[in-house]
């Protein structure tokens, strides 16, 4: 009797235990449901990337009109525009900061329309077609819905740095770093932002 109540403890315990086999079958579940996105995502981005590829990209001037003097209480202290022109791709940063700069938000946006502008955009339109969640003891990293908005996140616990990537209209990869400021304070620096008018 002693003997199988030992048994049926240990069968209980392996079964609430997550054995190398249960594992290894969940990260093939995952990869494969990632590639079959990743699949239906590439045929979808082909009719897309040739439409992108026709339309002319925004200036340097309309670049530089979007962006705000302001953020989130943080000054514009910073920008360039046309960085990437020499590969004909249309693109801007600007970086704004609060009064002692202790507090830092980055903005970098490139503009998928033209032939070059579609390719450089298209790897990042693969990774928001993937669903992963990373974590250990230095840094969080997943993909989100927010705001209608398929994005990644990614957290330094060590010392308060968080970055948002993502696609504003299947045409502008937008990545935005927020330091001394948690994933949620970016997003609101990113609100400030209205990507929409973008489009």
């Amino acid at each position: 009797m002693k003997k199988v109540l030992i048994a049926a403890f240990v069968f209980a315990a392996c079964l609430s235990c997550e054995n190398p086999v249960t594992k290894k079958i969940k990260e093939t579940k995952e990869n494969v449901s990632n590639t079959t996105k990743a699949v239906k995502e590439l045929n979808k981005m082909q009719d897309d990337i040739e439409d992108l590829q026709k339309q002319e990209p925004l200036t340097n001037e309309e670049l530089k009109a979007w962006l705000p003097e302001s953020i989130d209480g943080m000054k514009r202290t910073s920008y360039k525009a046309g960085e990437t022109s020499f590969v004909s791709i249309a693109s801007v940063s600007a970086t704004y900061a609060n009064e002692d700069k202790s507090r830092q938000f980055k903005v970098e946006v490139i503009d998928g329309a033209g032939q070059f502008g579609a390719a450089a955009t298209a790897g990042m339109r693969m990774l928001m077609s993937q669903d992963f969640e990373e974590e250990d003891e230095n840094q969080i990293r997943k993909t989100v819905k927010k705001n209608g908005v398929k994005a990644v996140e990614e957290y330094q616990k060590n010392n308060n740095r968080s970055s948002i990537e993502f696609m504003q209209g299947n045409r502008f990869y937008i990545k935005a770093t927020g330091i001394n400021m948690n994933i949620d304070d970016t997003w609101d620096a990113i609100d400030d932002l209205n990507t929409k008018d973008l489009e």
